[in-house]
Formats: C-alpha cells, sequence, structure tokens
C-alpha cells in the first residue's frame, strides 16, 4: 500500500492532547477555587482523571505517529 500523506491518527493525537488539556485545566480550576459540579461523585474529581488520560493518549498518538517518523 502506498504510504503518502499524514496518519488520522496524528490528528486523533492532537484532538485528544487539546481536549484533554482543557478538561485537565478545568479540573485543576475546580479543585482551587472548590467550585465543583453539583454531582454525586464529584469527590472523585473526574476532570482530573479523565483531562489526565485523554493527555496522555492524545500524547502518545501525537508522537508515535508523528509526519515525517518512518515506521
Amino acid at each position: 500500500m502506498h504510504n503518502s500523506g499524514i496518519s488520522i491518527w496524528f490528528f486523533i493525537g492532537v484532538l485528544l492532547t487539546i481536549y484533554g488539556a482543557m478538561v485537565l485545566g478545568y479540573g485543576i480550576f475546580e479543585l482551587v477555587t472548590g467550585h465543583t459540579a453539583n454531582v454525586i461523585l464529584a469527590n472523585l474529581h473526574a476532570p482530573v482523571w479523565w483531562g489526565a488520560i485523554l493527555l496522555a493518549l492524545g500524547l502518545f498518538y501525537g508522537l508515535r505517529f508523528r509526519p515525517g517518523r518512518n515506521g
């Protein structure tokens, strides 16, 4: 198969990185200000966890499938 262009996984990695940074930023804002969403399990700080997971996955995909990388 002809391997030209940029992999779709690179763009998915970029999007996950952006969304992860936004969600993590909001989660940290919640922790610092003490204003949490009115949900049952607010003490688990889900935005911090999910933001960190999205950011890590986005960085993994973005670096693994970056343009110009052979393999």
